[in-house]
């Protein structure tokens, strides 16, 4: 008699409510710092508890959710320091996916970070809408995800991910008190145009420049209380 098979494991609600929850952090629905009401979270999302504390570890792992008792969480405070550790970071590791994909990308990716740079380039972003702004957040992260797509490095490009994602949150912060800024447009193309061209050491130090004069923006602004 064959072994009955088992259980599936229901990947795409998990993944979903990640998404949903992770979405709501970045946005800022839920606060830095802020307790999560399981009971209100599980009413909210409409799911169980058991998927929304799977969904909440793996968080956990992406470093946007904390562990504060055997059985609460809350969402990760942010602070000068994280913010600074994040940027180094995101130097470094997105330096050396920009080496790799330069070396192993084709036409075909050069074709879309094309797509994705003159995509990112009709998003509105200077207004206040909140659905402008957030289709302009969609394309960026694209766009940014794309340029690295063919480093052919699965760990590093999940690791850029999720950097990206706690980098985005402080942007976010950033954003709802300040105007964006005009020189971020200029410094897509520049890294884009530099990457395809294969011209290495310069897409490595304007995307080190646009990262650290980004992250150095949001530093001053970012409350010190």
């Amino acid at each position: 008699m064959s072994a009955l098979p088992a259980h599936p494991v229901p990947t795409t609600l998990s993944s979903s409510l990640v998404r949903r929850l992770r979405d709501s952090i970045l946005r800022g629905e839920l606060l830095p710092g802020s307790k999560l009401n399981l009971d209100r979270l599980r009413t909210a999302f409409g799911v169980s508890l058991s998927p929304l504390r799977e969904a909440l570890c793996r968080l956990e792992n992406d470093g946007l959710v904390a562990r504060i008792d055997q059985r609460g969480y809350r969402v990760t405070p942010v602070s000068a320091g994280n913010l600074t550790e994040i940027i180094r970071l995101r130097v470094e590791l997105e330096g050396l996916a920009v080496k790799e994909a330069i070396q192993h990308g084709d036409v075909a990716w050069e074709g879309r970070v094309l797509a994705t740079l003159h995509q990112l380039s009709r998003c509105k972003r200077g207004s206040r809408s909140a659905a402008e702004q957030e289709a302009w957040e969609i394309a960026h992260r694209a766009f940014h995800a794309e340029l690295i797509s063919a480093c052919q490095m699965p760990l590093l490009s999940q690791f850029c991910a999720t950097l990206h994602d706690q980098s985005d949150r402080y942007r976010r912060i950033f954003l709802k008190k300040h105007q964006p800024d005009r020189d971020v447009p200029a410094e897509h193309t520049a890294i884009a145009h530099a990457m395809i061209e294969r011209r290495t050491r310069d897409a490595v130090r304007i995307l080190r420049e646009h990262i650290e004069r980004t992250g150095h923006n949001i530093q001053i602004a970012l409350p010190t209380a």
